[in-house]
């Protein structure tokens, strides 16, 4: 910003609109309590849907406990055949993107900070009437 300042902001046009979004990024993270603020409900999304991974029959991680991501969780189910299944019961449920990589499968439920642990809860929710209309 000094080239700028030096310049009378003339040297090229600054991404105002990018500054801009970052400006209302930073002032919502401080409305969530800052860093710590987020890193606490990351931590709550996080262990409720991986709770829900290991208690549930029809699901199961795949990653290492000691090696679990809290923004991205993967999972795939113990039977492949009710992937799809469970896939279009999530899209009737209004929950999408969450189909896992194309070389593993399975699902990845992206838990990025404006993600809610209300939204969380409702994929919880899904993973747990799937299971009762399963078993």
């Amino acid at each position: 910003y000094r080239v700028h300042i030096k310049n009378g902001s003339m040297y090229n046009t600054p991404p105002v609109f990018a500054i801009y979004t970052c400006l209302l990024t930073l002032r919502w993270l401080q409305s969530q309590g800052g860093a710590k603020g987020i890193e606490k409900k990351n931590i709550q999304k996080a262990e409720l849907l991986y709770h829900e991974i290991d208690t549930n029959p029809l699901f199961k991680g795949t990653v290492a406990k000691e090696d679990r991501s809290r923004m991205n969780v993967c999972f795939v189910m113990n039977d492949s055949d009710l992937e799809k299944e469970f896939a279009s019961y999530c899209k009737e449920e209004g929950l999408y993107g969450i189909k896992g990589h194309r070389s593993v499968g399975g699902f990845r439920v992206s838990l990025y900070n404006a993600v809610t642990l209300d939204s969380t809860k409702v994929l919880v929710q899904a993973m747990e009437h799937f299971a009762e209309v399963k078993a």
